[in-house]
């Protein structure tokens, strides 16, 4: 009886997204000046560069040439496949394109500045039985001041090379949601279910299905990456891998914590668009009150990325507290089996 409740209790031993989320605010306000200076000296350019190329995805005319050839191409695809022609996949075909636009364009900026961030906050969030004890807090011991560069050097290659994979883990679960929606609308269209509220169900059915996809892989490659800034000589498929462990059986908690920072992250986005490019196109030049809004705009951006390391970070470190605790758990149990 003692193993089946230790065994329940262990099956719910990480904490739930919203303990994760006060630990982050915690941790995020112990360490406030560090946190904010990585946000100003590191994520600000990323933000600034995603920000930028948001707007010039976003922008109605003139598109940028890489973008509407992107979109074209995009669009020759799905009709190659044989996708119905509906407003989904043309809002599909317009947000894909924009968002592998923005992606390549802010790509050395994330290959750089994001990495660099990623790999110092979580060096400051990691634990260090070696630190000196005037240095350590009751919870978060490395969040007393920034860390050294040589930590942050040290864990960038690791850091690198997982980010790439992940890259190529997206662009993998991409393909897969696509075949199987193109397998979903072949079988409805052999099976004759061709009409406007078929097409309509199962457009809507696809979008859920597809999101729960890309969502699922975007957070598991974002661990990963904490996970090879935190664990020396764990890298790249090591740290997927181990991030899959991590998450298994806490899938809806990883959704869950990534929702804020990424609405956070949109509402930056969104706010660019309504009071920088709007003047912008609208006067035809940029003020200088309304440049100083974009970069407390890029700024409010960079926070937001900041928190996302800080929420990923803790939530593996409750994943690894939830893992201990299964262990000390089975281990006493299996000591007194072999004593009996």
């Amino acid at each position: 009886m003692r193993r089946a409740g230790g065994l329940s209790r262990a099956g719910h031993g990480a904490a739930p997204a919203a303990g994760v989320m006060r630990a982050a605010a915690s941790a995020f306000f112990a360490g406030y000046h560090c946190f904010t200076s990585v946000a100003a000296l590191l994520a600000l350019p990323f933000s600034a560069a995603v920000l930028v190329a948001e707007a010039a995805a976003a922008a109605p005319a003139p598109a940028p040439v890489a973008l509407r050839a992107l979109a074209a191409r995009l669009r020759a695809v799905f009709a190659a496949a044989g996708f119905p022609p509906s407003p989904f996949f043309a809002l599909l075909e317009a947000k894909l394109s924009q968002t592998v636009f923005t992606f390549a364009a802010a790509l050395p900026f994330a290959l750089t500045f994001l990495l660099l961030a990623k790999a110092c906050v979580a060096a400051m969030l990691r634990d260090d039985a070696a630190s000196p004890r005037r240095h350590r807090r009751r919870r978060w011991p490395g969040v007393a001041a920034l860390p050294a560069c040589g930590a942050v050097a040290r864990a960038y290659p690791a850091v690198l090379a997982t980010h790439v994979l992940g890259a190529f883990l997206m662009l993998s679960a991409n393909a897969a949601a696509f075949s199987l929606l193109l397998l979903a609308f072949g079988a409805a269209d052999l099976l004759g279910l061709t009409s406007r509220a078929w097409t309509l169900a199962l457009s809507a059915a696809g979008a859920v299905a597809y999101s729960l996809a890309v969502g699922v892989a975007a957070v598991v490659c974002n661990l990963a990456v904490v996970v090879a800034a935190t664990e020396p000589g764990c890298a790249g498929h090591a740290a997927v891998l181990r991030a899959c462990v991590a998450i298994r059986g806490r899938v809806s908690t990883a959704l869950a914590l990534a929702l804020p920072t990424n609405l956070g992250m949109a509402a930056a986005e969104a706010l660019f668009g309504l009071r920088v490019v709007a003047q912008r196109r609208r006067d035809g030049r940029l003020a200088p009150a309304v440049a100083a809004e974009a970069f407390s705009i890029a700024y409010i951006h960079a926070v937001c990325v900041v928190l996302e390391i800080i929420v990923a970070c803790v939530f593996y470190r409750s994943c690894k507290r939830s893992e201990a605790d299964e262990l000390r758990e089975l281990e006493p149990e299996e000591k007194g089996d072999l004593q009996a």
